[in-house]
């Protein structure tokens, strides 16, 4: 529970660092890291996931220091129960986009997620600090139509994952329809019946935009197109993305948009005041194809391994096949963007998983926060330039579209093929 905290409140502060360094004309020093980590701790972390406790704490969530307990089921069964402090554990857990659950089914289970109303508390919880942050840069750069920009280019992305998702899992699954069988719910394999196809849905994509990877439903049952969106969010890792590491994400994105605009209209790249030169490029790019370069070769080596000798690692899929590949490459984008949530078909606790996993976890999380704090040091000690009738403004909305298309080519675009032999070949294999 101390790490629920301490990692949310990192991410915190350093993005914290990044808006301080973005916003000093000349500065060589962007405040005390320790100073913002423990007001992050206390004064946004603790006393949101207070409410959120409280609120499930009154809906059945277990809060108690006792051990099992025995209950009988519906169906006359006497089993054990675990109980804990799962309403304390479970509310920084969807706050901090930790994702971590205090039961193996994480959020599916009646006991951290009881009803329709606390499904839509920790639904909320996970995007809420994320998009504030944003908000948050907004305030302290002065620059409101700034942050409304790029809210409004992860929310377009966001929708673009969400809306699609909804609607194949209310449609309902093609191959259950031939057996006869009426879906008037939609697509419920592997979903809870208090919470339906359209709310498992969108917690998926709530989940895998962020680095929060808690479940209400198994992503494994999703329909072709659904898993693919739930990997997208993880492979762009920026609509959103994780407490403070997700706008550090973004700003990686908003440097190359800059850069390749400069380019286009001839003149020197600039953002905020500040030139963009080869140095913060270099940092950049390494950054933006550090996370394709771990998705993609983990993919490949795993599945080298299993096609060169499935009898040896035969206990891996329960699904060979597309989906099989598509449970690979969820395992190592989850890894990557340091999501936690997986096609849980994969057996993946064996020592290839986790140290392949581990090794990618490392890499993944630790180079793409050091990498803008780098950048904003960078150009927060260069002169500052005033803006000018030749300034690229990155307040409109064309320079919205501008790192959309970025992000599309960048990142998007770089897992393609990799989709088109999962998901894709799933799907019309499917329909």
């Amino acid at each position: 529970m101390l790490w629920q905290f301490i990692s949310a409140g990192t991410g915190i502060a350093i993005c914290a660092v990044v808006f301080i360094a973005m916003k000093e004309r000349t500065a060589t020093t962007f405040g005390n890291f320790y100073s913002l980590f423990v007001r992050s701790c206390t004064r946004i972390l603790l006393p949101i996931a207070f409410v959120v406790a409280v609120i499930l704490v009154f809906n059945g969530t277990p809060m108690t220091f006792e051990g099992k307990d025995t209950m009988v089921t519906l169906q006359g069964d006497t089993v054990q129960v675990s109980r804990g402090p799962v309403a304390a554990f479970v509310a920084p857990k969807q706050i901090g986009t930790n994702g971590g659950g205090f039961y193996g089914p994480n959020s599916a289970h009646p006991f951290e997620n009881p009803n329709y109303l606390t499904n839509i508390i920790e639904t909320i919880s996970i995007s809420l600090i994320p998009i504030a942050m944003v908000f948050a840069m907004g305030h302290v750069l002065r620059r409101r139509k700034l942050a409304w920009t790029i809210y409004g280019v992860m929310t377009f992305g966001f929708l673009l994952l969400v809306i699609p998702s909804i609607m194949n899992e209310m449609s309902g699954n093609p191959a259950i329809e031939k057996m006869g069988i009426a879906q008037s719910y939609g697509s419920m394999e592997g979903k809870e019946i208090r919470f339906g196809s359209a709310a498992s849905a969108y917690w998926a994509i709530n989940t895998t935009v962020t680095s929060n990877g808690s479940v209400n439903a198994m992503h494994d049952s999703m329909t072709p197109l659904t898993g693919m969106f739930t990997m997208l969010g993880m492979m762009v890792n920026s609509f959103y993305g994780g407490v403070g590491v997700g706008f550090l994400n973004f700003y990686i994105f908003i440097i190359l948009a800059v850069f390749v605009s400069g380019l286009m209209v001839g003149r020197t790249p600039e953002f905020l005041g500040k030139k963009i030169e080869a140095k913060e490029m270099k940092i950049a790019m390494v950054i933006a194809l550090l996370h394709p370069l771990l998705i993609l070769a983990g993919t490949a080596i795993s599945s080298f391994l299993y096609a060169g000798n499935p009898a040896e690692y035969a206990g891996w899929l329960a699904n060979p096949g597309h989906h099989g590949f598509s449970e690979m490459l969820y395992e190592f984008s989850s890894s990557s963007a340091n999501n936690g949530s997986g096609f849980e078909g994969l057996g993946d606790n064996t020592p290839f998983w986790n140290i392949a996993c581990g090794i990618v976890m490392l890499l993944a999380r630790y180079l793409p926060i050091i990498g803008p704090v780098a950048i904003a040091g960078i150009l927060a000690s260069k002169k500052y330039i005033p803006e000018s009738n030749g300034t690229l403004k990155t307040d409109t909305s064309t320079f919205g579209l501008m790192v959309f298309a970025v992000i599309a080519i960048v990142a998007a675009l770089s897992f393609f093929p990799a989709l088109t032999l999962g998901p894709i070949a799933e799907y019309f294999s499917l329909y």
